[in-house]
Protein backbone atom coordinates (compact mmCIF):
# COMPACT_ATOMS: atom_id res chain seq x y z
CA UNK A 1 0.00 0.00 0.00
CA UNK A 2 1.24 3.14 -0.94
CA UNK A 3 0.03 5.37 2.04
CA UNK A 4 -0.72 2.75 4.66
CA UNK A 5 2.08 0.55 6.01
CA UNK A 6 1.57 -3.36 6.73
CA UNK A 7 3.72 -5.59 8.59
CA UNK A 8 3.27 -7.98 5.57
CA UNK A 9 3.55 -6.14 2.36
CA UNK A 10 2.53 -9.78 0.68
CA UNK A 11 -0.76 -9.74 1.77
CA UNK A 12 -3.11 -6.60 0.91
CA UNK A 13 -5.47 -5.04 3.46
CA UNK A 14 -8.58 -6.60 1.22
CA UNK A 15 -7.32 -9.91 0.93
CA UNK A 16 -5.39 -9.78 -3.10
CA UNK A 17 -2.30 -11.70 -2.59
CA UNK A 18 0.19 -8.80 -3.85
CA UNK A 19 3.29 -10.94 -3.77
CA UNK A 20 1.68 -13.00 -6.41
CA UNK A 21 0.45 -10.54 -8.60
CA UNK A 22 1.89 -9.90 -12.24
CA UNK A 23 2.48 -6.19 -11.47
CA UNK A 24 4.45 -6.06 -8.30
CA UNK A 25 6.91 -8.71 -10.47
CA UNK A 26 8.19 -5.66 -12.87
CA UNK A 27 11.27 -6.94 -12.22
CA UNK A 28 13.41 -8.85 -10.20
CA UNK A 29 14.54 -4.96 -8.06
CA UNK A 30 11.29 -3.21 -9.21
CA UNK A 31 8.01 -3.46 -7.25
CA UNK A 32 4.60 -2.29 -8.10
CA UNK A 33 3.99 0.00 -4.89
CA UNK A 34 0.81 -1.47 -4.12
CA UNK A 35 -2.74 0.07 -3.23
CA UNK A 36 -3.80 1.99 -0.26
CA UNK A 37 -4.65 5.01 -1.87
CA UNK A 38 -7.01 7.16 0.53
CA UNK A 39 -9.80 6.52 -1.44
CA UNK A 40 -9.51 2.87 -1.41
CA UNK A 41 -12.86 1.68 0.18
CA UNK A 42 -11.20 -0.68 2.34
CA UNK A 43 -8.53 1.74 3.54
CA UNK A 44 -11.51 4.19 4.67
CA UNK A 45 -13.63 1.09 6.07
CA UNK A 46 -10.03 -0.27 7.85
CA UNK A 47 -9.85 3.22 9.68
CA UNK A 48 -13.51 3.74 10.38
CA UNK A 49 -13.02 -0.42 12.30
CA UNK A 50 -10.13 1.28 14.31
CA UNK A 51 -6.52 0.76 11.75
CA UNK A 52 -7.72 -3.02 11.12
CA UNK A 53 -4.42 -4.29 9.23
CA UNK A 54 -6.49 -7.06 7.52
CA UNK A 55 -10.57 -7.13 6.35
CA UNK A 56 -10.22 -10.62 7.46
CA UNK A 57 -9.54 -9.77 10.80
CA UNK A 58 -12.32 -7.08 11.07
CA UNK A 59 -14.81 -8.37 14.19
CA UNK A 60 -17.49 -7.29 11.33
CA UNK A 61 -15.53 -9.70 8.99
CA UNK A 62 -17.76 -10.75 6.57
CA UNK A 63 -19.27 -7.83 5.28
CA UNK A 64 -21.15 -6.85 2.50
CA UNK A 65 -17.82 -5.95 0.58
CA UNK A 66 -16.98 -9.76 0.63
CA UNK A 67 -20.76 -11.84 0.65
CA UNK A 68 -20.78 -10.70 -2.61
CA UNK A 69 -18.51 -12.78 -4.96
CA UNK A 70 -16.44 -10.13 -7.50
CA UNK A 71 -17.55 -11.09 -10.87
CA UNK A 72 -14.27 -9.69 -12.38
CA UNK A 73 -10.67 -9.87 -11.91
CA UNK A 74 -8.12 -6.92 -12.75
CA UNK A 75 -3.93 -8.06 -12.56
CA UNK A 76 -5.07 -10.66 -9.84
CA UNK A 77 -7.70 -13.16 -9.15
CA UNK A 78 -9.98 -12.24 -6.54
CA UNK A 79 -11.10 -15.79 -6.13
CA UNK A 80 -8.39 -17.00 -3.22
CA UNK A 81 -9.56 -13.83 -0.80
CA UNK A 82 -12.06 -15.90 1.19
CA UNK A 83 -10.35 -18.61 1.28
CA UNK A 84 -7.19 -16.70 2.44
CA UNK A 85 -8.87 -14.74 5.15
CA UNK A 86 -10.26 -18.10 6.38
CA UNK A 87 -6.77 -19.04 6.60
CA UNK A 88 -5.54 -16.17 8.36
CA UNK A 89 -7.91 -15.85 10.96
CA UNK A 90 -7.35 -19.87 11.67
CA UNK A 91 -3.51 -19.91 11.33
CA UNK A 92 -2.23 -16.47 12.34
CA UNK A 93 -0.21 -14.42 10.30
CA UNK A 94 3.22 -15.96 10.75
CA UNK A 95 1.42 -19.20 9.41
CA UNK A 96 -0.19 -17.74 6.84
CA UNK A 97 3.00 -15.21 5.82
CA UNK A 98 4.61 -18.16 5.57
CA UNK A 99 3.09 -19.99 3.09
CA UNK A 100 2.55 -16.83 0.76
CA UNK A 101 6.19 -16.40 0.94
CA UNK A 102 7.04 -20.08 -0.01
CA UNK A 103 4.50 -19.15 -2.60
CA UNK A 104 6.01 -15.91 -3.75
CA UNK A 105 9.42 -17.83 -4.27
CA UNK A 106 8.43 -20.28 -5.97
CA UNK A 107 6.87 -17.61 -8.76
CA UNK A 108 9.75 -16.26 -8.51
CA UNK A 109 11.44 -19.05 -9.79
CA UNK A 110 9.41 -20.01 -12.30
CA UNK A 111 9.33 -16.68 -13.96
CA UNK A 112 13.51 -16.67 -14.04
CA UNK A 113 12.74 -20.30 -15.49
CA UNK A 114 10.31 -21.08 -17.09
CA UNK A 115 8.64 -17.61 -18.66
CA UNK A 116 9.21 -16.79 -22.31
CA UNK A 117 7.85 -13.57 -22.42
CA UNK A 118 4.14 -14.87 -22.62
CA UNK A 119 3.57 -16.76 -19.12
CA UNK A 120 3.75 -14.63 -16.24
CA UNK A 121 -0.34 -13.77 -15.80
CA UNK A 122 -0.78 -17.16 -15.50
CA UNK A 123 2.40 -18.75 -13.64
CA UNK A 124 0.61 -16.14 -11.35
CA UNK A 125 -2.31 -17.24 -11.62
CA UNK A 126 -1.56 -20.77 -11.11
CA UNK A 127 0.27 -20.07 -7.75
CA UNK A 128 -2.39 -17.69 -6.34
CA UNK A 129 -5.27 -20.54 -6.71
CA UNK A 130 -3.06 -23.72 -6.44
CA UNK A 131 -2.46 -25.33 -3.30
CA UNK A 132 1.09 -24.92 -1.90
CA UNK A 133 1.40 -28.59 -1.87
CA UNK A 134 -0.07 -29.12 -5.42
CA UNK A 135 2.40 -26.34 -6.67
CA UNK A 136 5.53 -28.65 -4.59
CA UNK A 137 4.46 -31.33 -6.75
CA UNK A 138 4.68 -29.66 -10.10
CA UNK A 139 7.75 -27.93 -8.95
CA UNK A 140 8.83 -31.41 -7.74
CA UNK A 141 8.12 -32.94 -11.86
CA UNK A 142 9.67 -30.04 -13.23
CA UNK A 143 13.05 -30.24 -11.30
CA UNK A 144 13.05 -34.20 -11.93
CA UNK A 145 12.63 -33.11 -15.87
CA UNK A 146 14.83 -29.68 -15.83
CA UNK A 147 16.99 -29.33 -18.72
CA UNK A 148 18.87 -26.02 -18.90
CA UNK A 149 19.77 -26.36 -22.43
CA UNK A 150 16.33 -26.73 -23.66
CA UNK A 151 14.87 -23.65 -24.99
CA UNK A 152 12.76 -21.65 -22.95
CA UNK A 153 9.82 -21.75 -24.56
CA UNK A 154 9.73 -25.86 -24.32
CA UNK A 155 10.39 -25.46 -20.62
CA UNK A 156 7.49 -22.93 -19.89
CA UNK A 157 5.43 -24.99 -22.17
CA UNK A 158 6.24 -28.10 -19.78
CA UNK A 159 5.56 -26.03 -16.73
CA UNK A 160 2.52 -24.28 -18.29
CA UNK A 161 1.24 -27.68 -19.18
CA UNK A 162 1.83 -29.24 -15.65
CA UNK A 163 0.13 -26.34 -13.79
CA UNK A 164 -3.26 -26.89 -15.81
CA UNK A 165 -3.11 -30.19 -15.35
CA UNK A 166 -2.98 -30.23 -11.54
CA UNK A 167 -5.68 -27.48 -11.75
CA UNK A 168 -8.02 -29.48 -14.34
CA UNK A 169 -7.41 -32.32 -11.51
CA UNK A 170 -8.24 -30.13 -8.64
CA UNK A 171 -11.54 -28.54 -10.86
CA UNK A 172 -9.60 -25.03 -10.58
CA UNK A 173 -9.64 -22.86 -13.81
CA UNK A 174 -6.53 -21.20 -14.62
CA UNK A 175 -8.13 -17.99 -16.40
CA UNK A 176 -8.54 -14.59 -14.71
CA UNK A 177 -12.59 -13.59 -14.99
CA UNK A 178 -12.56 -10.73 -17.28
CA UNK A 179 -15.20 -8.67 -18.47
CA UNK A 180 -16.48 -9.29 -21.93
Amino acid sequence: MKNEKREYPHFALCGLSCGLCPMYHISENDHCPGCGRPSCVYVKCAKEHGKVEYCGLCPDYPCEKYTKAEPYDSFITCRSVQRDFERLRRDGIEVFSAVLDEKVEILRYLLREYNDGRRKSFFCLAVNLLELEDIKTVMNELEENYDENAPLRERGAQAAGLFRTMADKRGIVLKLNRKK
